[in-house]
C-alpha cells in the first residue's frame, strides 16, 4: 500500500472492517449497523432517538430503517422521554441485551486480535495519526485558501 493515497487506505481498510462485522452480524441475522446501535444504546438509562445518529455517524433516514428493523425483531422500544414530552428515547429488550453482549464481544475480538498483532508502539501512533487526521478535517484545515485572488 506504500503508494497508495491516506483517504484510498482509510476507505479500504474501513470497507474490510465492515465486510468483516457484516459477515459476523449475518450469523445472527443482523447487520453491522444493528450491532453499532445496540452498542450506542444506554442499556440502563435509554438513549434519545436524536442522539444516535450523530453519534453512529448515519443519516436519518438509514438510521430510521435500522431501528424500525431493530423494533420488529424485538431488540427495542420505543418510550416517551419523560423530561422531554416531545422526544422518544429508545430501551434496548431483554433479547436486545443479550444480542448487546454479543455484539461487545465482536468488537471486543477484533481488538483483541488487532492488538496481538500490532505493539503497543505502533498502536499509539496509528491512534495519534488517526486524531490528527480527524482534528484537521473538524477544524476544516485541509481545503483552506491561504491566500485571497
Amino acid at each position: 500500500m506504500k503508494d497508495k493515497t491516506i483517504d484510498y487506505i482509510l476507505r479500504a481498510t474501513w470497507q474490510a472492517v465492515a465486510r468483516m462485522y457484516n459477515e459476523q452480524a449475518s450469523k445472527y441475522g443482523a447487520t453491522m449497523a444493528t450491532g453499532f446501535a445496540l452498542l450506542s444504546i444506554d442499556k440502563d438509562k435509554g438513549t434519545p432517538s436524536t442522539s444516535l445518529g450523530p453519534k453512529m455517524g448515519m443519516e436519518a433516514t438509514s438510521l430510521t430503517r435500522t431501528l424500525k428493523s431493530m423494533e420488529d425483531k424485538g431488540l427495542i422500544t420505543r418510550k416517551k422521554n419523560p423530561d422531554d414530552g416531545r422526544g422518544v428515547l429508545m430501551y434496548l429488550t431483554k433479547f436486545g441485551k443479550e444480542k448487546r453482549e454479543l455484539s461487545k464481544n465482536t468488537v471486543l475480538k477484533f481488538n483483541e486480535t488487532v492488538r496481538q498483532h500490532i505493539s503497543e508502539e505502533k498502536m499509539q501512533h496509528f491512534i495519534e495519526v488517526s486524531e490528527i487526521i480527524n482534528e484537521l478535517i473538524s477544524e476544516k484545515n485541509i481545503f483552506t485558501e491561504d491566500h485571497k485572488e
